[in-house]
């Protein structure tokens, strides 16, 4: 089992991870990798904050997270 121990807040990485990157994460990799049990509370809070989260389902019908580079104002700017 590989774990991260992050040294940013679980926010912060995820948009570090994912914005604009063309990555997903479910909430299985998620806990598995880095240790955040809950994703989907975190992409909410995302979503809070402005950003533009996608959801999908994969191949397994797992939902999986992404984050647009853009927030709901079209800016790229940093929103943490």
């Amino acid at each position: 089992m590989a774990f991260t121990t992050l040294r940013v807040t679980q926010n912060e990485f995820l948009v570090g991870h994912l914005r604009g990157t063309g990555n997903e994460i479910t909430a299985a990799q998620a806990e598995a990798t880095y240790g955040i049990k809950n994703v989907r509370a975190r992409m909410t809070e995302l979503r809070q904050a402005g950003l533009v989260v996608r959801t999908r389902k994969n191949y397994t019908g797992k939902t999986a997270y992404a984050v647009s580079a853009r927030d709901i104002s079209g800016s790229r700017a940093n929103v943490l």
